[in-house]
């Protein structure tokens, strides 16, 4: 039997799991929300611990970045995006979520063949087209103004 790519898209759509868009909308929406609160009453505890704002704003990315790693590291981060969707892609746990899956998978094949070279193998394009974009925008700003 010769199966279409219309065939084939039809058996893929009945034997997918049917998901609701505005719950998941929904769910990622306040998911997201509460890593961006805990982020700001982290930098709030340090704001009024007397640091100042660039700091207070550093520890608080250090801190959500090793939370993130951390509970990649046990499993628990795929658990909480099984069921907040989306909402765990807020940039800065999202990409420690991504090195330190990367990092995880590659650890049985050693620290230097395996770490080393694909630990960006998920966010290395980010970094590239990031710092390509901020040359960029740079120049472009640099002949504005």
């Amino acid at each position: 039997m010769h199966i279409t790519p219309q065939m084939y898209g039809e058996m893929s759509r009945q034997a997918s799991p049917k998901s609701n868009s505005a719950v998941n909308t929904a769910f990622a929406f306040v998911s997201g929300g509460a890593v961006c609160a805990v982020g700001q009453i982290i930098r709030e505890f340090f704001m009024t611990a007397g640091f100042s704002e660039d700091n207070s704003a550093m520890w608080t990315s250090i801190i959500l970045i090793f939370a993130s790693a951390v509970l990649t590291g046990t499993g628990l981060y795929q658990k909480l995006a099984k069921h907040a969707g989306a909402g765990t892609l807020v940039p800065i746990t999202g990409f420690s979520n991504a090195i330190s899956s990367s990092a995880i998978e590659a650890q049985s094949e050693g620290y230097i063949l395996g770490v080393g070279t694909k630990i960006f193998t998920i966010a290395g394009p980010v970094i590239l087209y990031g710092s390509a974009a901020a040359v960029i925008y740079g120049i472009l700003y640099y002949i504005v103004t």
